[in-house]
């Protein structure tokens, strides 16, 4: 029987595979500006959580913003997500 090796997660970047979106966390100013830009509050948002590997690389804490810009190859569009704990 053959041990497969496990691998360190921590040094994966996995903000780096071709398969991950481009992320980042908004400042408060910018939050501010989305949500009334759309007359929504925090609540309405996509939600994603603490415990995912992409919030993790960016150093994202609960209650912060994500931008996320995904090119389909049709176009590029933009949504985001706010960091809930789990």
């Amino acid at each position: 029987m053959v041990k497969k090796k496990k691998q360190d997660m921590s040094s994966i970047d996995v903000l780096a595979h071709s398969l991950v979106p481009e992320m980042k966390v908004l400042a408060d100013g910018e939050k501010t500006k989305v949500l009334s830009k759309f007359g929504i509050d925090e609540t309405q948002l996509p939600k994603i959580f603490l415990s995912d590997p992409a919030v993790g690389a960016l150093s994202a804490e609960v209650g912060n913003l994500i931008k996320i810009q995904r090119d389909d190859g049709t176009g590029k569009y933009v949504t985001y997500r706010i960091v809930i704990e789990g």
